[in-house]
C-alpha cells in the first residue's frame, strides 16, 4: 500500500536499502528505517505541536523500539516517549528518552509497577481502581507522587477488539475524586484510544465518538472547578491532524506512524512527512513459476480493506531496471516463512535479488530485525 509513496517521494531510500542488502549489510529479511526522514518528520510534528501548545510523546513500537530511531526523534525535537507495554518502557529507558506516558494501551502488570514507577513517568494511565491503587503504591514506595490519567469509555465509543476497558465516562467526577484520594497519586487527566481514525470511504481522518466523550468529560471537570486537566488523544497522529485535536481540547499527542510517514493518510495523499520505513526480503528459490522471498515481517496492519500486495524486485540499487510485481503473502493465521512473487512473462527473478515491500509496519509484532540507515539524504547511506 505504501510502495507508491516510497517510490515517488523517497526513491533514494529504496535504492539505498537494496544496495546495502546486496552488499550484505542488511539481512535477507528486515525492516529498514530512513533516519534522515524520521528526523525530518519528527521535526515537523514537534514544530506544529509547539505552535499549538501540545505535548508530544513518541510511540516507537511500530518501528521495533529501535534506539537509533529514538535518537533521530530526539534530534527532531521530541524528547519523551509513550510505552505501549513494559517492553517499550525498557526500550525507552535504554534509548535515553524521557518517560512521557505508561499504561496505555497495555496496563502495567502489578509485579512491574515498581519498575514502571522507577522511570518517573510524566503520566500513568489506569483503567480501574485496582490499577490506580497499584500505581499509587509503587509511586509512594519510590518517594514520589504519580500523575494518573483515567481511561474513559462511553456507550458508542470505538475500540479495536481487545483494546476495550476504562472507567465509565459519566462517572468522571467521582473517578477524579477517588484518584485524588490515593496516597502516592493524583488525578491529572483523561484519555481514550483511538481519538481519530482513518475513514477509507472519505480518504480522510476524522474524530471518533471517543473524542467527543473526552470533550464532554473535560467540560464536566471544568464545571466542577478542575483546571489544567490533561487530555491525551492518540490515534492516527501526524502534523496534519494536530490542529483538529487541539481544537477539541486535546493537550497530549502521540505520533507513531507519523514518525515514519505511514499513517493511512500518507498512503492516499502527500502529507508533509516523508515515507521512512520499508520491508526488504531476498529471493531464496522458485516453485510453481513463482519466486519465493524470505519472510519474517510480512504483516499487513489491517487498516485498509484487502488489496493486492506488490513488491519491487531488483538486483541492485538501479530502480529503473527493477520489476514491480504482484505478491502473495501468507494470511495472518499462518507463519510467513516466505512471500511469493509473480514473475512477469519472460522474466526470471533470480535468487539473491532484493524484494521491497511498502507495509504499514508493526515491527514489534513480528520476528523481523529492524535496521536503521543514515546518510540517504547526503547520498552516502550506511547502517547506523
Amino acid at each position: 500500500m505504501f510502495l507508491d509513496a516510497l517510490l515517488r517521494r523517497n526513491p533514494a531510500f529504496v535504492s539505498a536499502a537494496i544496495g546495502l542488502q546486496q552488499q550484505g549489510a542488511i539481512p535477507a529479511a528486515a525492516y529498514v528505517l530512513d533516519l534522515d526522514a524520521v528526523e525530518h518528520n519528527a521535526g515537523l510534528i514537534a514544530q506544529e505541536a509547539a505552535r499549538l501548545g501540545l505535548e508530544v510523546f513518541a510511540m516507537t513500537k511500530q518501528a521495533g523500539r529501535h534506539p537509533a530511531l529514538m535518537a533521530a526523534v530526539r534530534r527532531g525535537g521530541i524528547e519523551a516517549g509513550v510505552a505501549v507495554d513494559m517492553g517499550c518502557v525498557r526500550a525507552l529507558v535504554a534509548g535515553g528518552m524521557r518517560m512521557g506516558h505508561v499504561g496505555h494501551l497495555v496496563q502495567v502488570p502489578r509485579h512491574d509497577a515498581a519498575e514502571a514507577a522507577a522511570t518517573a513517568p510524566d503520566n500513568w494511565t489506569v483503567f480501574s481502581q485496582t490499577k490506580a491503587a497499584e500505581a499509587a503504591a509503587a509511586a509512594r514506595a519510590a518517594g514520589r507522587e504519580q500523575a494518573l490519567l483515567a481511561r474513559l469509555a462511553a456507550p458508542g465509543d470505538t475500540f479495536y477488539m481487545g483494546h476495550e476497558g476504562g472507567f465509565a465516562a459519566d462517572d468522571v467526577l467521582a473517578v477524579a475524586a477517588v484518584l485524588d484520594g490515593l496516597d502516592g497519586a493524583r488525578f491529572a487527566g483523561i484519555t481514550t484510544f483511538p481519538a481519530l481514525l482513518y475513514d477509507h470511504d472519505r480518504r480522510s481522518v476524522a474524530p471518533t465518538p471517543n473524542l467527543a466523550t473526552l470533550e464532554r468529560a473535560a467540560e464536566r471537570l471544568r464545571g466542577a472547578g478542575r483546571s489544567g486537566v490533561r487530555l491525551n488523544g492518540p490515534g492516527t497522529t501526524a502534523s496534519g491532524v494536530l490542529a483538529m485535536l487541539a481544537d477539541a481540547g486535546v493537550t497530549q499527542v502521540e505520533p507513531g506512524h507519523g514518525l515514519t510517514g505511514t499513517t493511512p493518510l500518507h498512503a492516499v495523499r502527500d502529507e508533509p512527512e516523508l515515507p521512512a520505513a520499508l520491508y526488504i526480503g531476498e529471493i531464496s528459490h522458485h516453485h510453481g513459476g513463482r519466486a519465493y522471498c524470505y519472510g519474517g515481517g510480512l504483516y499487513v496492519d489491517p487498516v485498509f480493506p484487502p488489496y493486492q500486495v506488490q513488491a519491487l524486485v531488483a538486483r541492485d540499487g538501479d530502480l529503473a531496471a527493477a520489476h514491480r510485481v504482484d505478491a502473495d503473502i501468507p494470511p495472518p493465521a499462518a507463519i510467513d516463512y516466505y512471500g511469493m512473487l509473480h514473475q512477469p512473462p519472460g522474466v526470471r527473478l533470480e535468487a539473491g535479488f532484493s524484494a521491497v515491500f511498502g507495509f504499514r509496519i508493526q515491527a514489534f509484532h513480528t520476528r523481523a530485525p529492524v535496521v536503521a540507515i543514515r546518510g540517504v539524504a547526503a547520498g552516502a547511506p550506511r547502517v547506523e
